[in-house]
């Protein structure tokens, strides 16, 4: 009987001057990663190989121009060449709009293999936003991005942070807190947790329990502290709890982590997340944009310009990502 091969995942490079070259070669070299998939770099060819030579990482590259072509019984990492603007005078640990493009340019293609079903899953390497602005690149997190590039609307692709047992997605991400106030109602609520609920299914948990932080201090003990729990949360959870799914809260957002027997946590704000995955996960959570036809993933830590090129950086957060995905 044929054996099945292993899923492909794209591994999106990021930020070239970063430490995206770097995980993405060490990833593709992991036992762990090529037990569950077949892992394919999206990248630059010249950069890959630099920082190879400056992390004394000892593997050769097979590069090619389509994934058709692959020979994946070749020992080695396999590389999908992406033209880029990079020229001799690339530099490690520097941010200007070339890399910016770059970094952008593997996550679109490596989005559009995975819409055309080339490959299974993307994750991508860590971008620097600053490089990615200065290329003129409208670009305010990967949620968004990817609902553009797979044409959705950007209100319906959310983020979920994960690592260990914890899952907690969010309901406003890159806005500032005024903004997202006025983003927060109970439809984009409920949308959330629509799509938390749904891709808990997908990812094999048949029956999910959702617990909602609140958005104010202690969940505004009962409108001591602002209406938007009475207002805007508790008519979300109520009216997804009569449709069938099992979702609880509004708590305060500094009890959410305590509570237990619940598979995702769902936050209202950016740092409500991020802190809390930032301060358990450090460098190892995964970021999955959830809610958009295809599998994607970015890791929850920065491209590090001050460590690249070093061989310091580990790949913990891509492996935990496919392991996530996969």
């Amino acid at each position: 009987m044929a054996q099945i091969p292993l899923p492909i995942v794209a591994l999106s490079s990021g930020d070239p001057a970063g430490i995206g070259p770097e995980i993405c070669i060490k990833a593709a070299l992991s036992h762990e990663v090529n037990s569950i998939c077949r892992p394919l770099v999206f990248g630059d060819l010249s950069v890959m190989d630099l920082h190879r030579k400056a992390c004394r990482i000892n593997v050769s590259f097979n590069s090619y121009r389509s994934i058709e072509e692959i020979d994946w019984a070749k020992p080695g990492v396999n590389l999908l060449e992406l033209d880029s603007n990079i020229d001799d005078g690339f530099v490690i640990g520097e941010v200007n709009a070339i890399n910016g493009e770059v970094a952008i340019n593997c996550t679109t293609e490596a989005i559009k293999a995975a819409l055309a079903n080339q490959v299974s899953a993307v994750v991508a390497a860590p971008h620097t936003e600053k490089a990615i602005h200065l290329a003129g690149i409208d670009f305010d997190g990967y949620p968004s991005f990817l609902a553009r590039q797979t044409g959705m609307n950007p209100n319906d692709v959310y983020l979920m942070l994960c690592f260990e047992q914890y899952r907690i997605a969010h309901v406003t991400l890159h806005a500032s807190v005024r903004q997202s106030l006025e983003l927060i109602t109970t439809a984009r609520v409920k949308r959330t947790i629509s799509t938390v609920h749904q891709t808990l299914i997908q990812i094999g948990i048949p029956r999910p329990k959702i617990l909602v932080g609140g958005l104010n201090p202690h969940a505004s003990e009962n409108g001591l502290f602002g209406s938007e729990e009475t207002e805007v949360i508790i008519p979300a959870i109520t009216q997804k709890r009569g449709e069938g799914v099992d979702v609880s809260g509004p708590i305060g957002s500094d009890l959410l982590i305590h509570q237990k027997g619940y598979d995702a946590f769902i936050v209202m704000l950016h740092d409500q997340g991020h802190i809390l995955a930032k301060l358990l996960a450090k460098h190892r959570s995964a970021a999955l944009s959830i809610g958009s036809p295809i599998i994607f993933s970015s890791v929850g830590h920065g491209s590090a310009l001050d460590i690249a090129g070093q061989g310091k950086a580990e790949p913990e957060a891509i492996t935990e990502a496919i392991n996530f995905l996969m």
